[in-house]
This record gives structure tokens, C-alpha cells and sequence, in this order.
């Protein structure tokens, strides 16, 4: 296939491409396009900026225009790359399409998205969180929906859409088509390509986890606090538009507001924008009004930006594949463009993650290459084992020397805690004795403790109740007497038996709860 007309597509699918200026395929729709027009589901890897895109939107818009019925939905990771996509789809299906479409993605209002649902699209682009929304209040149904496309399915994944996405698969016919594309395929989109498709097409554009060969790249080791100045060189003596990665949203506003009074013009892309906002912001980056684009990991996932010349991995990603995603965003479509890293002390474990990601053998070689130098450093002390272990203690068992004797000549012996020249083991049963006034503990078993007070033990005492003296008498000569609180000398009980009739007759009636007298009182004249 060397042109899109070998492809057989419709007059009005032809026609579009056209005024779109495909003329040519490239490797991955010469692939994608035939399997998918035959009704194969697919599993395609390719490095971004090769069209993939395309390659399953045309076969998709195919579908829509030969089959009046069914429907077809894409999900895509992100808001923007979501953006993207329906503006190809409705590109390919041309201004006067009898097909309507539906564009459901987080972040803008229920309603707009309500009455475009309400007019039966038959194609839904979206993220899956806001899809499984509208799936579940009812909004949407997707029983005729015979296509589907997951397009970047491992950033989807790496952002925590599984659960969603199996939802939505729940409510879609278990006879459709579906299309997976990925930068890379890691085990968990090979486990979900054998539990949700049917005997999938592997198809591959180059290589997997693979830099493309016209980005240069390079990497600088710095320190964490010398990034900004040598940011702002590196700016002053390229041309053209960037894109600086960093790994928090208030990182991405921060840096955009001292670039924009160092004299750039810049600005942020990140998730807490609004909608309208990052819309905003795209549109005037495209329209090249300004040159220096802020962004995070998933705000700038599948960005299509031809004109971006240079990407700055200000902070490295905390997911090595993302580095890929990165590389991804310039030189697309076969132009030029570079990429600098920047490497602070603290980066080692993450670099290290891309090398071995990008480049394993080498990777490898250089940790063999680095081990052997070691031995060799090591070389005219002795064979060494861990840390300063020698061959020579090897099957002999460590000797901790005691007296001229190793540990393993005494294994056995039992160990001898020497108390006046016996060992535990010669005391072993005879009993611990702690002496008080000459006898042990043992000696004194059954005897009783005896606490003495007074010169008689408490055991000497059983019976007498204890005796908390007050006065001279104990608490058990008090029993029954009641409590007596002195106050003037009297106690409670002396003062109740004396106390007046009338006060008497209230006393008891406070203490038994009874209501009082219901008569009104006088009122005073």
C-alpha cells in the first residue's frame, strides 16, 4: 500500500483525506488500516509522532460511513489528546457529516455534554472517568457500540483507569472490534489485551521503548539549585519553541511567572487549570503566541504540536516510560528537534530506571564491567567475601576467642555464666535463690510473704480486717455507725435526729425526690 487510495475507502473518506493532504501512509497505518478494515482487533506499539492517530481513526470513520447502524467510542488518557482526536474525527468525517458526535471528558459541564448524548451520537470520544459518569446515571448507552478504540492505554493505566475501564467494557457488546495503542506495552496491558480481545493482531512501527534517531539528546548533571540559571542559558542560546517538563502543578505556575519576568513568554499546562483555560493555552502555544510551554507528565501526554524544537526534562519523570512520552513531543513526523535532561544528585535511582528502560544491554555491561573493576581494585589482599569475610574462615566457623578457644570447640559445653565458680548448667534445678537475711526464695516457699507492720506479718493477721485508724478505732469497729463528716463537732446522724420538724420534713423530701407543693405561691402586695 503506497497511497490511502489502495486502501479501497469511501468516495467521501477519500475526499477528506485530501484536503487533509495525506497522501502517503506511514508504516503504522500501512499496517493498522488493512487489519482493521478486515474486522481484526489489534494491539499496536509505535513510537508518538508516527501517525497512529490516524491509523485507527480512518478505519473507524470507515465503519461509521459503510454501516448507517452502531456506534463507536475512542477513550483516550487526557482532555487534551482527547481534543485531539475529535478534531481529526471530524476532519475525516468533512463539514457537512450526517453523523453525530459526542465529546465527553472531565472538567466541563454535564449539561453541555447532556444534549449532545441526547442527540444519539453515534461517535463518543472521552476519558473513561467521565464516560463511566455518564454510564452509570444513564445518560449513555453503548449496547450498539460495535468499535472501540483505547488509544495511549498505558498511560491510562499508569493513571488509575483500570477499574473504569473494565466498568465500561461491562456495558458494551461482547462481539465488537476493538483497537489498543501504546508507546509501550508493559504486563498489564498484555493481561488486559487477553482478557478483553479476541485474537488480537500484534503490530509494531520501530522499535519499543526506543528514542526516535533525529531527537539529539543530551544530559547535564547539576545540582538541584543551579537548574533555573541553567534553564535560562540554555533558553538564550536556542531558537524556536519548548517545552519544559516539571513534576508538580504549582511548579508549573511558579516557573511560568519568573520565565515571564526574566523576559520569555511562557505559560502553564497542568491539571487544575479549567477546561477553558487549558484550551486557551494550546490554542495560543499552536498559534505560536507565545514560545515557552510549562507543563506536567499528564497534562502534556499525547500533545501534537509540529513547531515544538526542544523538550527540557527539567525534573525526570517519576515513571521511567514517561520519558519516552517526553522524547515524544518534537520531532514529530520525521522534522528535527532536541532534548536536554537535567540530572541533580538525587536523580541517580530515576536515571538510572530510563538507561535501563532505554538501553538494558548496556546497562548490564556496565554493571558487569563496573563489578569486575571492583575485583580488581581488591586484587593482592586476598580473596574477600561481603564485607572483609575471607576464604580462609571458610567451612571453619568464626572463632571468637575466649581463654584459646573457639566458639565451635565449645558448641556443646553449654554456656558458663561463672557466679562465684559455678556455671548455670552446675546450678541447673537446684532453684534461684536471692537471699534475704540468709535463706532463699525457695527456702521460704509456702511460708507465706509477711509485710510487716508492727512486728506481725499480714499472714499473722487473717481475719482481722484492715484498720484504717481514726479517732484510735478501726474502720471495722465503724461499721454500721454510718458516716460521720464532722462539721461544729456533730456528725450527719446526730444532726439529722436534732433537727427541727419543719426543716426535717424538707430534708426528707429532697432526699426521696417528692415534687413540690403545686399551691401558687402569694405574691407580695
Amino acid at each position: 500500500m503506497t497511497t490511502f487510495q489502495d486502501f479501497g475507502l469511501s468516495p467521501a473518506l477519500a475526499k477528506s483525506l485530501e484536503r487533509m493532504e495525506y497522501t502517503t501512509p506511514t508504516p503504522i497505518q500501512k499496517q493498522a488500516i488493512p487489519l482493521a478494515l478486515e474486522g481484526h482487533d489489534i494491539m499496536g506499539s509505535a513510537q508518538t509522532g508516527t501517525g497512529k492517530t490516524a491509523a485507527f481513526a480512518i478505519p473507524l470513520v470507515e465503519k461509521l460511513l459503510a454501516d448507517p447502524r452502531g456506534s463507536a467510542l475512542v477513550l483516550t488518557p487526557t482532555r487534551e489528546l482527547g481534543k485531539q482526536v475529535m478534531d481529526i474525527m471530524h476532519q475525516l468525517l468533512g463539514p457537512k457529516s450526517a453523523i453525530k458526535t459526542a465529546f465527553i471528558i472531565g472538567g466541563e459541564p454535564m449539561f453541555k455534554q447532556l444534549r449532545q448524548l441526547r442527540n444519539r451520537p453515534r461517535l463518543i470520544v472521552g476519558t473513561p472517568g467521565r464516560v463511566n459518569d455518564h454510564l452509570e446515571r444513564g445518560n449513555l448507552m453503548l449496547d450498539d457500540a460495535h468499535f472501540l478504540v483505547l488509544d495511549e492505554t498505558d498511560r491510562m493505566l499508569d493513571m488509575g483507569f483500570t477499574v473504569q475501564l473494565e466498568k465500561i467494557f461491562k456495558y458494551m457488546p461482547e462481539q465488537r472490534q476493538t483497537l489498543m495503542f501504546s508507546a509501550t506495552l508493559p504486563k498489564n496491558i498484555l493481561k488486559m489485551s487477553d482478557n478483553y480481545m479476541n485474537n488480537p493482531k500484534r503490530i509494531a512501527a520501530g522499535e519499543v521503548n526506543v528514542i526516535a534517531k533525529n531527537i539529539k539528546q543530551e544530559m547535564i548533571r547539576i545540582e538541584q539549585g543551579s537548574k533555573y540559571k541553567e534553564l535560562l542559558a540554555q533558553l538564550h542560546e536556542r531558537e524556536g519553541s519548548v517545552i519544559v517538563f516539571v513534576k508538580t502543578k504549582h511548579g508549573a505556575d511558579r516557573m511560568a511567572t519568573n520565565l515571564r519576568k526574566d523576559g520569555f513568554t511562557a505559560d502553564a499546562l497542568h491539571g487544575d487549570l479549567r477546561q477553558s483555560k487549558r484550551d486557551k493555552v494550546m490554542r495560543n502555544f499552536r498559534s505560536q503566541n507565545f514560545r515557552v510551554l510549562i507543563a506536567t507528565d499528564i497534562a502534556a501526554r499525547g500533545l501534537d504540536v509540529p513547531h515544538i524544537e526542544h523538550v527540557v526534562n527539567y525534573d525526570l519523570p517519576q515513571v521511567a516510560e514517561d520519558f519516552i512520552h517526553r522524547m515524544g513531543r518534537t520531532a514529530r513526523a520525521g522534522a528535527e528537534g532536541s532534548a536536554i535532561s537535567f540530572v541533580a544528585s538525587q536523580d541517580g535511582r530515576k536515571w538510572l530506571a530510563i538507561e535501563r528502560l532505554l538501553n538494558p544491554d548496556a546497562v548490564t555491561d556496565f554493571s558487569d564491567e563496573r563489578r569486575e573493576k571492583s575485583v580488581k581494585g581488591r586484587k593482592g589482599r586476598g580473596p574477600q567475601k561481603g564485607r572483609g569475610g575471607s576464604d580462609r574462615f571458610k567451612k571453619q566457623g568464626r572463632k571468637d576467642f575466649k581463654g584459646g578457644r573457639s566458639r565451635d570447640d565449645r558448641q556443646g559445653e553449654g554456656r558458663k555464666e561463672f557466679k562465684g565458680g559455678r556455671s548455670r548448667d552446675e546450678r541447673q534445678g537446684e532453684g534461684r535463690k536471692e537471699f534475704k537475711g540468709g535463706r532463699s526464695r525457695d527456702d521460704r516457699q509456702g511460708e507465706g510473704r509477711k509485710e510487716f507492720k508492727g512486728g506481725r506479718s499480714r499472714d499473722d493477721r487473717p481475719g482481722e480486717g484492715r484498720k484504717d485508724f481514726k479517732g484510735g478505732r478501726s474502720r471495722d469497729d465503724r461499721q454500721g455507725e454510718g458516716r460521720k463528716e464532722f462539721k461544729g463537732g456533730r456528725s450527719r446522724d446526730a444532726k439529722r435526729s436534732g433537727m427541727p420538724a419543719s426543716k426535717k420534713g424538707k430534708f426528707q423530701q429532697k432526699r426521696s425526690g417528692a415534687p413540690k407543693s403545686s399551691q401558687p405561691r402569694k405574691r407580695a402586695s
